[in-house]
């Protein structure tokens, strides 16, 4: 067995596990923009990885500006695209906390980050100069539907996930741990392990890092901080059609925001 480091280096194992959703998680947001937002077409992905939400929107005609901290990710999603969606996307090198564009200043109909990639922001400065500079590009009306993990720091275990997918002839088995959070550090251990197996292979790509913590308290203080409104919640099985209901409480969470009037 091979063993490697550092998954976001291998973004064809990354998307086996993370792109078997892109479509529905596209189709979520397109009827969010039109039922809380503007309905248009200029998009923007924080943390857009590989690609694979950008290429997918601009196959539908949209215009995506896309922005990541791994040259590698982008490498992948500049190399998915043909030249005729070339045209309809601009992808730029760039942590979450820094990036802005003044050419997009109050024209983004529509930002999103779904897979609790807000969490890498390891303070509340950071977080906060995400969202503010994320808040300025919008149009008046344009959303950020973020979506992160909630914590519950009573928990007294640590927390797995297990996904199993096919690539090629390859089986490709993630394993993610979240270890117990810290409330003073705000912080909580990661671990993710992915073994891929196939004809004449046999790799281990193991991760680890740290992810901010946020229960629900922490979160809305931190939107308010940042100019930012809720309009609504949802889950990540993606049901348009069914918001959380005040006072409903769950810890996967996709948070529509618009900038407070």
């Amino acid at each position: 067995m091979e063993r490697l480091s550092d998954w976001y280096d291998h973004p064809e194992y990354y998307e086996a596990i993370f792109g078997t959703d892109t479509a529905r998680e596209l189709d979520f947001l397109v009827e969010v923009n039109r039922r809380y937002g503007t309905g248009g077409k200029l998009l923007l992905e924080p943390a857009c990885g590989a690609g694979r939400l950008v290429a997918e929107a601009a196959s539908r005609g949209y215009r995506v500006v896309g922005y990541d901290l791994s040259e590698k990710m982008l490498a992948h999603a500049r190399e998915r695209l043909s030249p005729a969606l070339r045209r309809k996307v601009r992808l730029y090198a760039s942590p979450m906390q820094e990036f802005f564009r003044p050419e997009l200043e109050g024209k983004v109909d529509l930002a999103f980050n779904l897979v609790s990639t807000f969490r890498y922001l390891d303070s509340e400065q950071a977080a906060l100069a995400h969202l503010e500079g994320t808040r300025r590009l919008l149009n008046p009306k344009g959303l950020y539907v973020l979506g992160f993990h909630l914590t519950d720091y009573d928990r007294k275990k640590p927390e797995h996930e297990r996904w199993v997918e096919r690539l090629g002839k390859d089986t490709v088995v993630c394993n993610t741990r979240e270890g117990l959070p810290d409330r003073r550090l705000r912080r909580s251990t990661m671990r993710n392990r992915l073994r891929i197996t196939g004809p004449g292979k046999d790799l281990l790509i193991e991760t680890h890092w740290y992810f901010r913590t946020y229960d629900l308290t922490q979160t809305r203080r931190l939107f308010r901080r940042a100019g930012l409104e809720v309009l609504a919640v949802y889950d990540f099985d993606y049901q348009v059609d069914a918001p959380r209901k005040k006072g409903e409480m769950r810890l996967d969470s996709i948070f529509v925001l618009r900038a407070a009037k």
